[in-house]
């Protein structure tokens, strides 16, 4: 299954030993209880002040955790880590979801198949259809229906057949057959469940873990207090309403119960009758002397005074079939059948086909349709209907729909199109659009127009018609105003319901529903809207819904988005359906032929964590020995009000009042619940339901609301959609064995952290992830076994200072975006950026690193990246000498952050970048000779100089002084271009550059909205020349330079003058005369070589020294190298250096001496006792 992810990979040793650290760490803290909390006894209202409980939608058990559940939960995980460092007790607890649908129907589906195929099963042989495409002749319009047809494979893959989908998931052959009963799944999922999580290194309290439905008499117990309460307040009702409906099991078919679909609703329809006038066609003969009715679903009852004509499909098939009052409907077979659900037919899901035709049997009939001004219009061919939406016929009302006025004008300006389906001219020529609703911009006749402004030359034209249509129909609706019919002067949105209402009561249209979309059950069966005797969830209740509302107001959402959606939602949401009588789960406690769906069980369980652990132990089922000595019988819903609301007295029970009051105060301690992280598909279903029963259970405790909800989307792998199908998936399990736990938690914290937007996870980053892991510690260990050679005392030097207070400010800027669940981000600050610092300062430390600065990187880092990567933390922390776990620990606090001193190391970093690139792009500039001549190169920069200004050049200064003066004055703000212009331009000083005068003022804009005001000032905050100065060596090791001089720009020429500025300095480059020596080095099976220098005038043995090492970078450090010349400069280098003594008739060159070049001699001397000595053209180098 991910053999495409493990292409790549080379070897696995640094996994297997991250693994062999987090086995050994999960070891000690399940032997310690570090996870495991009791509420302390709290003697005042709850909740806790200290307390921190954090909560994941429990998974559903019929399968693995995959590595989109993880990718969620890990927000929930890393919050506790965080919320313990900052002292907080933490409470994670994980539940797992059993009730609904999938289990028994993948159950009963296996049991079918046995039974049919044998064991183990025979299945049929795949068969494929043909794949056939047709395509238009001539100018004909395009038919979508004959469009390409996809493959119909009648074994889908591992998805057709339970079987084999229980074979994808790893189960043994002989395993397979347990399955086909639902105890089984309940037994093996949920301790595979807590295993992979548990490997995972999850914060969590199993001992309040449990499964639900009936087959959990604790958890039974709290559901149905739950819902007995619901009744008690009035949220629960009984009656008819539509609802989505699965005909194969049943009963409505809820979110949890999909395969697809999802979210969608019953759509409502206006289902326009359109009486067939004599004489019927030979199809539907058979009907003479009774009403038959082409019948067309709109959702714009109010155009019908519109009708021109009726469309119909030609290759589509419909059917006739009688509804209840006797009348005979046409329409498709898809649409019939959900009519049968709706009260419409005689016999509810049974639809008798008393005629089957197609859309050529009926083309060219006369019709009678209602509100329209012509007597009679015909059925007119349009190869655009879709049998899969509405009833396949579509009213025509060319004025204000697009779509409808090209197919018409198609057909009357094509005679041959005409003919093709043996249509007269009188049934297409004489109907124009008719004028019904004058939209502005677009008149009466808004179709039209919107054809003639997006250029529709015909109904092919699919593009522009979209563009037309999402113009006009929103504008019609919401602006347009009814200019015919008894409403007129009406605005066409106030009267839609009410021409609904009066045509459905003259019977010329009746209601009728629809899923928005293709809705599937898990079952396998297409669903429909039927209209259902059940008990349902009364959301979207006046009074109820202000109270959620409330309840959203006071919950931090963490994103705009989201909380949008959740408005959006509560707007359209009413009546849930939150009974059913297939599946698992909890009966109805008064109507016990329902079972509870399992969207509704799953709103406030979350309360049931606080106790769960003194009712069953961990437990899943509740079959073992109660912690508190409680039976499940004895959880009456009076025991459940003692538990849950402070102000019932105790009830009439045999339960101590002891045991009952500690269960009391655990629930009073931990609810309501800190966060609640969740995909945000399920704010439109879960998370909604989750405020509304909060505010119905605890409506006068709004201490117990939710308070924060933290959403996240949907995660890709590898930046594609993960599925089974394709071999992009990755089980928990799987990522567990690939990346190791530190290492997948690395790269679901990088994966992303928007609410809305879908995450990603790249196995290329998490192997990344790992090796910067494995090196971190490699890193330390190093550290810590030469720490005594490292430099001591005064931690006072400028890299020092600055690393320290770099240190400082990203630990203030992690704890900002932990505190925030910004993980991603805590992970650049905390992470990528901190071990960057200490890179930067390992660079710029000449003399070496300060010891004790160093041991506080390692023990700040391991603290920083505790929430993310506990196991390794903890593995380090005890390399430290650390007492205690690092579980136990609490976040670093950050010193002062001198910001000032934080923008100087900037600055000179910043410099030292531009000097590197100025320098490259010199050396790579192209040699240039005399025309036909060869160029001869020139020697490469030796030295950089860098001009720093003091002060702006006069004109800019008057320019930035009047900018900020015009910026405080607008209110921290610029106000138009033309204004600064108007007031900058008359200052004397600028007169004479006013071409440079707009592009400054563009730049100095550009630098405020990124530093603020502060980059309007006119002098430097620092010293620009003393920081350069501190990193002067750095700077030019990193160049390969032999010096970089630093000088004030008061003295350079006028044109760097006018380049210089403050926090800009000018730089150049020089090439310095040389004499070239050769540098031997006679160390036998050395590995060094032999080199050829230059040598400047006034070179010392350091930069001579800095300037081998260039070439020989296995030279760790200079004091190891020795420089010296030769006691005879002639014969001495021809010599054979002796094996046992390369130093032999060779002179060391002390520390101080200086080295002098003669350029007309080409000759290299150096100062000896006050006397030079010249040494020749070689001299050699040893390396201790």
């Amino acid at each position: 299954m991910t053999e495409g992810l493990d292409s790549k990979r080379k070897g696995t040793y640094k996994v297997r030993f991250l693994q062999e650290i987090e086995a050994r760490v999960q070891k000690q803290w399940e032997e310690e209880k570090v996870f495991e909390e009791d509420a302390p006894k709290l003697d005042k209202p709850g909740p806790g002040d200290d307390k921190y409980m954090v909560t994941f939608p429990y998974p559903y058990m019929n399968g693995r955790l995959h590595l989109g559940h993880t990718f969620t939960l890990s927000k929930c995980e890393f919050a506790v880590g965080y919320q313990r460092m900052k002292g907080k007790r933490c409470l994670f607890p994980f539940g797992l979801h059993c009730t609904g649908m999938p289990i028994k129907a993948c159950a009963d589906k296996l049991k079918r198949e046995i039974a049919d195929y044998g064991l183990p099963p025979v299945f049929p042989d795949e068969e494929e259809a043909v794949v056939t495409e047709t395509k238009p002749s001539g100018d004909a319009p395009i038919d979508k229906s004959k469009g390409k047809k996809s493959k119909q494979i009648a074994k889908s893959g591992p998805g057709k057949y339970q079987w084999q989908i229980m074979v994808s998931l790893g189960i043994p052959i002989e395993d397979i057959p347990k399955f086909a009963e639902v105890e089984h799944w309940l037994q093996y999922f949920p301790p595979h469940a807590k295993s992979d999580l548990q490997k995972m290194g999850l914060k969590v309290d199993w001992r309040r873990t449990f499964i639900t439905t009936d087959a959990n008499p604790y958890y039974d117990s709290f559901v149905r207090w739950h819902f007995f309460r619901l009744r008690d307040k009035g949220k629960i009702k009984f009656g008819k309403r539509h609802t989505i409906f699965s005909p194969r099991d049943g009963q409505p078919c809820m979110d949890h119960d999909r395969a697809s679909g999802e979210g969608v609703g019953p759509q409502e329809y206006t289902l326009i009758k359109m009486r067939v006038l004599a004489p019927l066609p030979s199809k539907l003969k058979k009907f003479d002397g009774k009403n038959v009715f082409l019948v067309a679903a709109t959702l714009r009852p109010e155009t019908m005074y519109g009708q021109t004509n009726c469309w119909v499909a030609p290759d589509i098939p419909y059917i006739a079939y009688e509804t209840t009052s006797g009348e005979i409907f046409v329409s498709t077979r898809r649409s019939a059948r959900n009519a049968s659900y709706q009260g419409i037919l005689q016999k509810e899901g049974a639809v008798k086909e008393l005629a089957v035709l197609t859309g050529k049997d009926i083309m060219g009939i006369p019709l009678k349709a209602p509100m329209t001004s012509y007597d009679k219009i015909y059925t007119l061919p349009m190869l655009t209907i879709k049998e899969n939406k509405g009833t396949g016929i579509v009213t025509s009302v060319p004025s204000d729909a697009p779509d409808d006025w090209a197919a018409l004008r198609d057909l009357q300006n094509k005679k041959d199109f005409r003919a093709k389906y043996g249509l007269t001219d009188e049934m297409v020529l004489p109907f124009a659009p008719i004028p019904i609703i004058d939209v502005p911009e677009y008149g009466d006749l808004s179709a039209l127009k919107a054809c003639d402004e997006f250029k529709v030359k015909s109904q092919n034209d699919k593009d522009q018609l979209t563009e037309a249509k999402a113009r006009v129909y929103l504008k019609g609706f919401y602006e347009g105003v009814l200019k015919v019919g008894k409403y007129t002067g009406k605005k066409v949105q106030d009267v839609k319901k009410l021409v609904q209402t009066e045509m459905v009561g003259s019977n010329d249209a009746l209601v009728y529903y629809e899923p928005e979309k293709l809705v599937m059950s898990r079952s396998g069966d297409e669903c429909v809207v039927a209209l259902c005797d059940q008990w349902y969830l009364d959301y979207g209740e006046e009074s109820w819904k202000k109270l959620t509302l409330e309840a959203l107001e006071q919950c931090d959402t963490h994103s705009q988005e989201t909380r949008t959606n959740f408005k959006v939602t509560l707007d359209w949401l009413h009546h849930h359906a939150c009974s059913r009588s297939y599946g698992l789960g909890t009966k109805l406690p008064w109507d016990q032929q329902y079972l509870i769906e399992s969207l509704s069980d799953s709103t406030v369980y979350m309360s049931y964590y606080t106790v769960a652990h003194l009712l069953q132990g961990g437990v899943f089922d509740g079959s073992g020995p109660s912690p508190a000595n409680i039976k499940p019988e004895q959880m009456t819903p009076e025991v459940w009000d003692y538990i849950f609301y402070p102000s019932n007295k105790f009830p009439k029970t045999d339960i101590p009042r002891k045991t009952l009051d500690r269960l009391r105060n655990e629930f009073n301690y931990w609810y309501g619940v800190n966060v609640r992280v969740s995909g945000k598909d399920l704010v439109q279903n879960h998370l909604t339901y989750y405020l509304y029963n909060h505010c119905a259970i605890w409506a006068d405790q709004p201490q117990r609301w939710p308070k924060e909800i933290r959403t996240n989307g949907h995660l890709l792998l590898n930046n594609e959609k993960m599925s089974k199908s394709t071999g992009n998936f990755l089980t928990l399990y799987q990522a567990l064995e690939k990346f190791s736990a530190d290492g997948m938690r690395l790269a679901l914290a990088d994966s992303g952290d928007l609410a809305i937007e879908d995450a990603n996870f790249v196995s290329d980053l998490a192997d990344a992830g790992i090796l910067r892991l494995y090196n971190f510690l490699e890193w330390t260990q190093e550290i810590l076994e030469s720490k005594d050679t490292l430099r001591t005392g005064p931690k006072s030097s400028y890299h020092d200072r600055v690393f320290e207070s770099q240190m400082n400010a990203l630990v203030k800027e992690t704890d900002i975006n932990y505190s925030q669940m910004m993980y991603k981000e805590a992970l650049r600050s905390g992470f990528f950026e901190f071990q960057a610092a200490r890179d930067r300062y390992r660079e710029v430390c000449s003399e070496g690193v300060h010891k004790d600065l160093i041991l506080q990187f390692i023990e700040i880092q391991v603290l920083l990246l505790a929430p993310i990567c506990p196991h390794l933390g903890e593995h380090i922390w005890k390399l430290l000498g650390k007492k205690g776990l690092l579980m136990h620990a609490s976040w670093p606090v950050a010193g002062e952050v001198d910001e000032v001193l934080l923008r100087s190391s900037q600055f000179l970093m910043n410099t030292a970048r531009d000097l590197r690139l100025r320098l490259k792009a010199l050396k790579e500039k192209p040699v240039k000779g005399k025309k036909g001549a060869t160029p001869v190169p020139s020697k490469p920069p030796t030295h950089a100089i860098v001009h720093i200004a003091k002060s702006y050049p006069p004109w800019q200064d008057a320019v930035l002084k009047s900018l900020k003066k015009i910026y405080e004055e607008n209110s921290n703000s610029f106000p138009d271009n033309k204004v600064i212009l108007g007031e900058i331009k008359t200052i004397d000083a600028v007169k004479k550059f006013m071409k440079k005068l707009m592009p400054f003022v563009q730049h100095v804009k550009e630098n405020v909205k990124a530093d603020g005001i502060r980059a309007m000032d006119r002098t430097s905050e620092f010293d620009e020349k003393e920081t350069l100065e501190s990193g002067l060596e750095y700077i030019v090791n990193s160049l390969d330079l032999d010096g970089v001089e630093i000088l004030y720009s008061d003295d350079a020429s006028p044109k760097i003058q006018e380049q210089c500025a403050p926090g800009k300095p000018f730089s150049s480059f020089i090439t310095k005369p040389s004499v070239s020596v050769d540098i031997l080095n006679p160390q036998p099976t050395s590995g060094h070589f032999s080199l050829k220098l230059d040598i400047l005038e006034g070179d010392s043995v350091a930069s001579i020294v800095r300037r081998i090492m260039r070439h020989e970078r296995g030279i760790r450090a200079a004091k190891s190298v020795e420089l010296l010349y030769f006691e005879d400069p002639a014969l001495g280098p021809r010599k054979i250096p002796k094996y046992d003594d390369p130093k032999q008739g060779k002179v060391p060159v002390s520390a101080d001496t200086v080295f002098t070049i003669d350029l007309e001699k080409n000759e290299i001397s150096l100062s000896k006792n006050g006397s030079k000595v010249t040494i020749g053209d070689t001299m050699a180098y040893i390396v201790n």
